[in-house]
Protein backbone atom coordinates (compact mmCIF):
# COMPACT_ATOMS: atom_id res chain seq x y z
CA UNK A 1 0.00 0.00 0.00
CA UNK A 2 1.15 3.54 -0.74
CA UNK A 3 2.27 6.04 1.66
CA UNK A 4 1.55 3.26 4.84
CA UNK A 5 4.60 5.34 7.21
CA UNK A 6 2.81 8.34 6.39
CA UNK A 7 -0.59 7.24 7.04
CA UNK A 8 0.59 5.56 10.29
CA UNK A 9 2.52 8.83 11.34
CA UNK A 10 -0.79 10.54 11.04
CA UNK A 11 -2.21 8.15 13.31
CA UNK A 12 0.03 8.58 16.23
CA UNK A 13 -0.19 12.06 15.65
CA UNK A 14 -4.25 11.34 16.46
CA UNK A 15 -3.10 9.32 19.08
CA UNK A 16 -1.19 11.65 20.69
CA UNK A 17 -3.66 14.32 20.57
CA UNK A 18 -5.83 11.85 22.09
CA UNK A 19 -3.88 11.23 25.22
CA UNK A 20 -3.11 15.25 25.94
CA UNK A 21 -6.97 15.49 25.89
CA UNK A 22 -7.39 12.33 27.80
CA UNK A 23 -4.80 13.82 30.22
CA UNK A 24 -6.03 17.11 30.40
CA UNK A 25 -9.49 16.06 31.02
CA UNK A 26 -7.95 13.12 33.97
CA UNK A 27 -5.93 16.48 35.34
CA UNK A 28 -9.23 18.12 36.28
CA UNK A 29 -10.15 15.48 38.80
CA UNK A 30 -6.76 14.37 40.05
CA UNK A 31 -3.21 16.32 41.14
CA UNK A 32 -0.42 15.91 38.55
CA UNK A 33 1.74 14.04 40.30
CA UNK A 34 -0.65 11.13 41.34
CA UNK A 35 -1.62 10.97 37.78
CA UNK A 36 1.53 9.85 36.77
CA UNK A 37 2.21 7.56 39.34
CA UNK A 38 -1.16 6.06 38.48
CA UNK A 39 -0.35 5.91 34.58
CA UNK A 40 3.15 5.01 35.05
CA UNK A 41 1.98 1.47 36.80
CA UNK A 42 -0.57 1.16 34.10
CA UNK A 43 2.23 1.43 31.27
CA UNK A 44 4.62 -1.11 33.37
CA UNK A 45 1.54 -3.46 33.63
CA UNK A 46 0.64 -2.94 29.23
CA UNK A 47 4.44 -3.21 28.85
CA UNK A 48 5.03 -6.72 31.20
CA UNK A 49 1.54 -7.92 29.28
CA UNK A 50 3.49 -7.45 25.87
CA UNK A 51 7.18 -8.26 26.28
CA UNK A 52 5.23 -11.49 28.51
CA UNK A 53 3.22 -12.35 24.86
CA UNK A 54 6.72 -11.77 22.69
CA UNK A 55 8.76 -13.12 24.85
CA UNK A 56 7.26 -15.21 27.30
CA UNK A 57 9.15 -12.55 29.80
CA UNK A 58 7.28 -9.71 31.74
CA UNK A 59 10.87 -8.27 31.84
CA UNK A 60 13.59 -6.74 30.15
CA UNK A 61 15.99 -9.34 28.98
CA UNK A 62 19.41 -9.42 28.34
CA UNK A 63 19.97 -5.51 30.01
CA UNK A 64 23.21 -5.15 31.10
CA UNK A 65 23.58 -2.46 34.18
CA UNK A 66 24.38 0.20 31.88
CA UNK A 67 21.30 -0.60 29.64
CA UNK A 68 19.64 -0.18 32.93
CA UNK A 69 21.33 3.14 34.19
CA UNK A 70 20.73 4.97 31.17
CA UNK A 71 17.10 4.15 30.42
CA UNK A 72 17.11 4.81 33.86
CA UNK A 73 17.90 8.38 33.97
CA UNK A 74 15.73 8.66 30.68
CA UNK A 75 12.63 7.85 32.46
CA UNK A 76 13.66 10.16 35.40
CA UNK A 77 14.76 12.88 33.38
CA UNK A 78 12.05 12.20 30.56
CA UNK A 79 8.88 11.42 32.84
CA UNK A 80 9.43 12.55 36.37
CA UNK A 81 10.39 15.67 35.19
CA UNK A 82 9.21 16.10 31.57
CA UNK A 83 5.92 14.13 32.14
CA UNK A 84 5.39 16.46 35.79
CA UNK A 85 6.11 19.24 33.58
CA UNK A 86 3.83 18.63 30.91
CA UNK A 87 0.83 17.15 33.05
CA UNK A 88 1.34 20.48 35.31
CA UNK A 89 1.33 22.68 32.38
CA UNK A 90 -1.81 21.29 31.23
CA UNK A 91 -3.71 22.47 34.58
CA UNK A 92 -2.38 26.10 33.98
CA UNK A 93 -2.50 26.54 30.25
CA UNK A 94 -4.28 23.24 29.12
CA UNK A 95 -2.97 20.64 27.05
CA UNK A 96 -3.26 22.98 23.11
CA UNK A 97 -0.53 25.47 24.83
CA UNK A 98 1.63 21.99 26.87
CA UNK A 99 1.84 20.67 23.68
CA UNK A 100 2.89 23.66 21.63
CA UNK A 101 5.78 23.46 23.75
CA UNK A 102 6.20 19.81 22.98
CA UNK A 103 7.76 21.26 19.99
CA UNK A 104 11.02 22.58 21.74
CA UNK A 105 12.12 19.01 22.10
CA UNK A 106 13.83 18.36 18.94
CA UNK A 107 16.01 21.58 19.34
CA UNK A 108 16.74 20.34 22.98
CA UNK A 109 17.69 16.97 21.87
CA UNK A 110 19.44 18.49 19.30
CA UNK A 111 21.77 20.14 21.55
CA UNK A 112 21.81 16.89 23.87
CA UNK A 113 22.52 14.78 21.30
CA UNK A 114 26.03 17.19 20.48
CA UNK A 115 26.77 16.81 24.57
CA UNK A 116 25.92 13.01 24.95
CA UNK A 117 26.28 11.40 21.72
CA UNK A 118 28.94 14.01 19.60
CA UNK A 119 26.31 14.62 16.93
CA UNK A 120 26.81 17.66 15.05
CA UNK A 121 24.05 20.42 14.25
CA UNK A 122 24.03 22.10 10.76
CA UNK A 123 22.90 25.54 9.68
CA UNK A 124 19.62 24.40 8.85
CA UNK A 125 19.09 22.73 12.34
CA UNK A 126 19.72 26.27 14.63
CA UNK A 127 17.61 27.87 11.88
CA UNK A 128 14.92 25.53 12.56
CA UNK A 129 15.65 26.18 16.03
CA UNK A 130 14.83 29.99 15.56
CA UNK A 131 11.41 29.34 13.63
CA UNK A 132 10.14 26.79 16.39
CA UNK A 133 10.71 29.05 19.18
CA UNK A 134 9.19 32.05 17.11
CA UNK A 135 6.21 30.12 16.50
CA UNK A 136 5.66 29.50 20.02
CA UNK A 137 6.41 33.25 20.89
CA UNK A 138 3.69 34.11 18.16
CA UNK A 139 1.13 31.82 19.75
CA UNK A 140 1.87 33.10 23.56
CA UNK A 141 2.53 36.73 23.37
CA UNK A 142 0.48 39.69 23.20
CA UNK A 143 0.82 43.50 22.41
CA UNK A 144 -1.02 45.30 24.70
CA UNK A 145 -1.92 48.95 23.90
CA UNK A 146 1.16 50.69 25.17
CA UNK A 147 2.71 48.55 22.39
CA UNK A 148 4.51 46.41 24.84
CA UNK A 149 4.91 42.61 24.40
CA UNK A 150 3.51 40.40 27.12
CA UNK A 151 2.89 36.85 27.54
CA UNK A 152 -0.89 36.09 27.57
CA UNK A 153 -0.31 32.92 29.77
CA UNK A 154 0.43 32.54 33.40
CA UNK A 155 4.54 32.64 33.72
CA UNK A 156 4.12 29.55 35.70
CA UNK A 157 2.40 27.86 32.86
CA UNK A 158 5.15 28.62 29.87
CA UNK A 159 7.75 27.78 32.91
CA UNK A 160 6.03 23.92 32.98
CA UNK A 161 5.83 24.02 29.07
CA UNK A 162 9.36 24.34 28.21
CA UNK A 163 10.43 22.20 31.16
CA UNK A 164 8.35 19.79 29.46
CA UNK A 165 9.83 20.22 26.08
CA UNK A 166 13.36 20.18 28.02
CA UNK A 167 13.03 17.04 29.74
CA UNK A 168 11.07 14.80 25.97
CA UNK A 169 14.39 16.22 24.15
CA UNK A 170 16.70 15.14 27.12
CA UNK A 171 15.26 12.05 27.78
CA UNK A 172 15.05 11.08 24.32
CA UNK A 173 18.79 11.42 23.95
CA UNK A 174 19.31 9.39 27.42
CA UNK A 175 17.05 6.92 25.68
CA UNK A 176 19.10 6.40 22.38
CA UNK A 177 22.52 6.31 24.56
CA UNK A 178 20.74 3.33 26.68
CA UNK A 179 19.31 1.58 23.59
CA UNK A 180 22.66 1.40 22.32
CA UNK A 181 23.97 -0.21 25.04
CA UNK A 182 21.20 -2.61 25.43
CA UNK A 183 22.21 -3.39 21.60
CA UNK A 184 25.63 -3.60 22.43
CA UNK A 185 24.15 -6.60 25.25
CA UNK A 186 21.98 -8.90 22.82
CA UNK A 187 23.92 -12.16 22.35
CA UNK A 188 24.07 -13.71 19.16
CA UNK A 189 21.36 -15.83 19.86
CA UNK A 190 18.63 -13.67 21.12
CA UNK A 191 15.18 -13.83 19.30
CA UNK A 192 14.44 -12.19 16.01
CA UNK A 193 12.12 -10.91 17.62
CA UNK A 194 14.01 -8.73 20.12
CA UNK A 195 14.73 -6.46 17.66
CA UNK A 196 11.19 -5.30 17.18
CA UNK A 197 10.57 -5.13 21.19
CA UNK A 198 13.58 -3.76 22.39
CA UNK A 199 12.12 -0.31 22.52
CA UNK A 200 9.25 -1.71 24.36
CA UNK A 201 11.45 -3.16 26.87
CA UNK A 202 13.64 0.08 27.04
CA UNK A 203 10.41 1.96 27.77
CA UNK A 204 9.71 -0.56 30.43
CA UNK A 205 12.67 0.09 32.30
CA UNK A 206 12.16 4.31 32.25
CA UNK A 207 8.70 3.27 33.06
CA UNK A 208 9.79 1.05 36.09
CA UNK A 209 12.63 4.36 36.83
CA UNK A 210 9.31 6.97 36.54
CA UNK A 211 7.30 4.89 39.33
CA UNK A 212 10.09 5.08 41.28
CA UNK A 213 10.20 8.71 41.27
CA UNK A 214 6.88 9.72 41.48
CA UNK A 215 6.49 6.82 44.00
CA UNK A 216 8.99 9.04 45.86
CA UNK A 217 7.66 12.54 45.00
CA UNK A 218 4.32 11.32 46.62
CA UNK A 219 5.93 10.18 49.66
CA UNK A 220 8.18 13.00 50.33
CA UNK A 221 4.63 14.97 49.74
CA UNK A 222 2.85 12.72 52.04
CA UNK A 223 0.56 12.09 49.36
CA UNK A 224 -1.00 8.86 49.15
CA UNK A 225 -4.40 9.65 50.05
CA UNK A 226 -4.47 11.42 46.91
CA UNK A 227 -3.72 8.30 45.23
CA UNK A 228 -6.29 6.25 46.67
CA UNK A 229 -8.75 9.20 45.65
CA UNK A 230 -7.72 8.68 42.55
CA UNK A 231 -8.06 5.33 42.35
CA UNK A 232 -11.49 5.71 43.69
CA UNK A 233 -12.45 7.80 40.86
CA UNK A 234 -14.05 6.01 38.57
CA UNK A 235 -14.21 8.37 35.77
CA UNK A 236 -10.75 9.56 36.47
CA UNK A 237 -9.36 6.12 36.21
CA UNK A 238 -11.01 5.85 32.48
CA UNK A 239 -9.63 8.53 31.39
CA UNK A 240 -6.02 7.90 32.67
CA UNK A 241 -5.99 4.29 30.87
CA UNK A 242 -7.01 5.86 27.68
CA UNK A 243 -4.46 8.35 28.16
CA UNK A 244 -2.01 5.49 28.29
CA UNK A 245 -3.75 3.47 25.88
CA UNK A 246 -3.51 6.05 23.35
CA UNK A 247 -0.01 7.33 25.01
CA UNK A 248 2.93 5.16 25.62
CA UNK A 249 1.11 2.13 24.49
CA UNK A 250 -0.59 2.81 20.99
CA UNK A 251 1.17 5.56 20.76
CA UNK A 252 5.24 4.02 20.80
CA UNK A 253 3.80 0.95 18.79
CA UNK A 254 2.74 3.15 15.56
CA UNK A 255 5.65 5.62 15.59
CA UNK A 256 8.27 2.16 15.59
CA UNK A 257 6.33 0.82 13.06
CA UNK A 258 5.82 4.25 11.06
CA UNK A 259 9.36 4.06 10.52
CA UNK A 260 9.72 1.19 8.85
CA UNK A 261 7.78 2.01 6.36
CA UNK A 262 8.64 5.93 5.62
CA UNK A 263 12.33 7.73 6.10
CA UNK A 264 12.58 8.89 9.75
CA UNK A 265 12.45 12.05 9.01
CA UNK A 266 9.18 12.06 7.19
CA UNK A 267 7.44 10.12 9.52
CA UNK A 268 9.28 12.68 12.71
CA UNK A 269 7.13 15.52 10.97
CA UNK A 270 4.18 13.73 10.71
CA UNK A 271 3.94 13.14 14.19
CA UNK A 272 4.38 16.09 15.35
CA UNK A 273 1.23 17.38 14.06
CA UNK A 274 -0.44 16.95 17.73
CA UNK A 275 -0.32 21.04 18.32
CA UNK A 276 -2.32 21.87 15.43
CA UNK A 277 -4.54 18.29 15.13
CA UNK A 278 -5.56 19.42 19.21
CA UNK A 279 -6.96 23.15 18.20
CA UNK A 280 -10.27 22.31 17.02
CA UNK A 281 -11.38 19.30 18.99
CA UNK A 282 -10.11 21.15 22.36
CA UNK A 283 -11.88 24.39 21.36
CA UNK A 284 -15.28 22.33 21.08
CA UNK A 285 -14.74 20.24 24.06
CA UNK A 286 -13.33 23.16 26.28
CA UNK A 287 -15.16 25.52 25.00
CA UNK A 288 -12.39 27.90 24.68
CA UNK A 289 -11.64 30.72 21.54
CA UNK A 290 -8.75 30.16 19.50
CA UNK A 291 -7.34 33.32 17.26
CA UNK A 292 -5.87 33.33 14.36
CA UNK A 293 -2.54 33.94 15.12
CA UNK A 294 -2.56 31.20 17.65
CA UNK A 295 -3.39 28.76 15.04
CA UNK A 296 -0.13 30.69 12.38
CA UNK A 297 2.24 30.01 15.75
CA UNK A 298 1.51 26.06 16.07
CA UNK A 299 1.53 25.73 11.96
CA UNK A 300 5.39 27.99 12.33
CA UNK A 301 6.50 25.91 14.99
CA UNK A 302 5.87 22.55 12.64
CA UNK A 303 7.66 24.30 10.24
CA UNK A 304 10.42 24.33 12.37
CA UNK A 305 10.55 21.02 13.36
CA UNK A 306 9.93 19.75 9.58
CA UNK A 307 13.48 21.82 8.94
CA UNK A 308 14.93 19.43 11.13
CA UNK A 309 14.68 17.01 8.78
CA UNK A 310 15.95 18.67 5.28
Amino acid sequence: MAYTGEIISLVVAVSWTATALFTDAAGKRVRPIPLNLIRMLMSITLLALTLWVVLGSPYPVYADGKTWFWLAMSGLVGYVFGDFCLFSAYAVIGSRFGQLFMTLAPPVAGIAGMLFLGESLSLMSWLAMLVTVSGIGLSILNRGRNGRLSFKLPFKGILFGIGAGVGQGLGLVLSKVGMNYYTAALPTDAPAAMETIMPFASTFIRAVAGTVGFAALVALRRGFSAVGTGLRDGKAMKLILMATIFGPFVGVSLSLMAVNYTKAGIASTLMALTPVLIIWPYSIIFRQKVTFREVIGAVVSIVGVAMFFL
